[in-house]
């Protein structure tokens, strides 16, 4: 017990670390102040800012970031699409894999390019090496990228600033961030073991004396930008879980600190532009904290493991290993589960569907808030959201104009950040009452009760929060499910994206107005505790009626059993 706690610990005081260091290197390299890669970086930079005819000090305004995010998404997922239905013409095809069918390859193509990366298929028997490197690989950067650049332009606009140019953000994203510490994290794990081969699957004869084929692939390379970019699908069907993508506890350890480090680091490079580290350091242990409880809460169950099946087969306590890789045990899942949920990654090293109760209350938990720590650069945004409304709501209560950094709060700025949270439930509720309406004929739900009800809230709320994890018991390689998640995927992606940046670029062009003695200060523990309340409420209110239903219901369950 007490290893696997020091295991966790161990993880989260190497982040506390790294979040601040790496936050302000990200502030650097959005400020276009000089870092390491400069001089090596600069003149590909400029190659590329040439050729695609982009100015690198042109500014655009709201609706152009908008125009631009829209088109350049839509190109790439017209072409991630056309590249899946021609894969059986393609060459790196070493098994002869046909192309999916239409509403899988649609389905995909959105789910990659909304940086969800949900799966309805299992990778190494599905998509060629071709599809997995050129189209899903290539989206995997570029949809990371455009979260990051969605994130940066809404801080500059919260801070004052004009906010940039999305193809330059984009630009940056790739060559400063995701690319460099992609290539080296990519030579670690070739050296842990993961492999990285155009080679055909290995065909081997087992100790009985079957012949067993065993897949493989540019497995590495692949791998350590899924959990960079907050991507989350996996080169294999049973994704970090699989010893090819995830051999050790080393390898699961990487994996856990990239998935992390972006988001985490985000609220420090904020800090950074709004000349505020204060604030920063408070929103940092507030939204620390609520990890941490989440944490426990799932490792403790974890650990205790399932009460009726203990008493009756074990005659005492034993962790839950169902669905669980032993080379990670009881603690590393459970801090995986809820670190994937909280990122927006997505991947798993375990199986979701066998977590206890309360691993699926914090997963769950984690997908209807996030904003711990939230996805790739939207998260820190969402996370701002809610500041803007503890503002409002206790401007109202002293009776006095809302200001958010010396900027008023006004109708405007309330009704987008009202949007952006309403988007989430209506995404994933509907949706869910319409498929439990018809359990046998769209749902396919492989457990009745409580659970079944998880499964499929679970279903569109990772597609709505563009996390792509699932509860696997569910039946989701159908027509139904290819196209209304994509519904899902698409509506929580980029309605709040307009929605942000409609609000930042409303908040850059205000007047600052003069602090006073009356001005409510957001840099103290008083506003921020605010704020943490605001969330959970918020949260509660919203979501509490499905988690009553699913997994604090299947957890009262467990226990009258016991």
């Amino acid at each position: 017990m007490l290893q696997g706690f020091f295991q966790i610990a161990l993880t989260l005081i190497i982040l506390a670390v790294i979040a601040p260091v790496f936050g302000k290197y990200i502030a650097r390299v959005f400020l276009k102040k000089s870092t390491l890669f400069n001089r090596a970086i600069n003149p590909i930079e400029r190659f590329i800012f040439a050729v695609a005819g982009v100015r690198y000090k042109d500014n655009m305004t709201g609706r152009q970031y908008i125009q631009a995010i829209l088109i350049s998404n839509l190109v790439m997922g017209v072409f991630v699409f056309s590249l899946l239905m021609l894969q059986g013409l393609l060459p790196l095809n070493p098994t002869i894999l046909n192309a999916p069918s239409w509403d899988l390859a649609l389905h995909t193509a959105i789910s990659f390019v909304t940086n969800t990366n949900q799966q309805h298929y299992s990778g190494e028997t599905t998509y060629s090496y071709a599809s997995q490197m050129l189209a899903l690989g290539f989206l995997m950067f570029t949809s990371a990228a455009t979260g990051l650049a969605v994130g940066i332009a809404f801080i500059r606009g919260l801070t004052g600033r004009l906010l940039g140019n999305f193809y330059v953000d984009l630009t940056l994203s790739i060559t400063r961030i995701l690319l460099p510490i992609s290539f080296c994290g990519a030579l670690l794990l070739l050296l842990a073991g993961v492999p990285e081969t155009l080679a055909s699957p290995a065909i081997v004869t087992t100790l009985e004396g079957t012949t067993q084929t065993i897949a493989r692939g540019p497995v590495a390379h692949f791998e350590i930008i899924k959990q960079l970019g907050e991507n989350g699908g996996g080169f294999f069907g049973i994704n970090s879980a699989h010893p090819f993508e995830n051999p050790s506890t080393f390898t699961n350890l990487l994996a856990t600190i990239t998935m992390l480090s972006i988001p985490m680091s985000l609220i420090f490079t904020y800090g950074i532009f709004a000349n505020n580290t204060k604030q920063a350091w408070l929103l940092f242990w507030m939204v620390f904290s609520i990890f941490i409880v989440l944490v426990g809460i799932t490792a403790v169950a974890e650990y205790q493991g399932n009460l009726f099946v203990n008493n009756t087969i074990f005659g005492g306590e034993q962790p839950s290993l169902e669905g669980k890789e032993v080379r990670f045990g009881w603690a590393q899942t459970a801090l995986w589960a809820v670190s994937t949920t909280a990122t927006m990654c997505g991947a798993v090293n375990g199986m979701h569907d066998s977590l206890m109760p309360a691993g699926g209350f914090s997963t769950l938990f984690n997908m209807f808030l996030q904003i711990i720590w939230g996805g790739q650069g939207t998260g820190t945004a969402y996370l701002f959201i809610y500041s803007i409304l503890t503002v409002f709501i206790t401007g109202l209560m002293v009776g006095r104009t809302p200001e958010f950094l010396g900027r008023k709060i006004e109708k405007k700025e309330i009704v987008l950040a009202s949007l952006v949270l309403l988007v989430h439930p209506i995404f994933v509720l509907i949706p869910s009452a319409i498929a439990l309406s018809f359990p046998d004929t769209l749902a396919g739900i492989s457990n009745p009760g409580f659970h079944g009800l998880s499964q499929v809230v679970y279903e569109y709320t990772s597609a709505s929060a563009n996390n792509g994890s699932g509860f696997e018991g569910l039946g989701d390689a159908t027509l139904w499910w290819n196209l209304s998640t994509s519904i899902s995927l698409l509506g929580g992606r980029y309605i709040p994206i307009i929605a942000l940046l409609l609000l930042a670029d409303s908040m850059a062009h205000k007047q600052p107005v003069p602090e006073t003695a009356g001005t409510l200060r957001t840099d103290t523990l008083l506003f921020t505790s605010v704020t943490a309340g605001v969330i959970l409420i918020l949260g509660v209110l919203t979501f509490f009626p499905v988690l009553a239903l699913g997994p604090i219901a299947e957890g009262f369950q467990l226990l009258r059993n016991e």
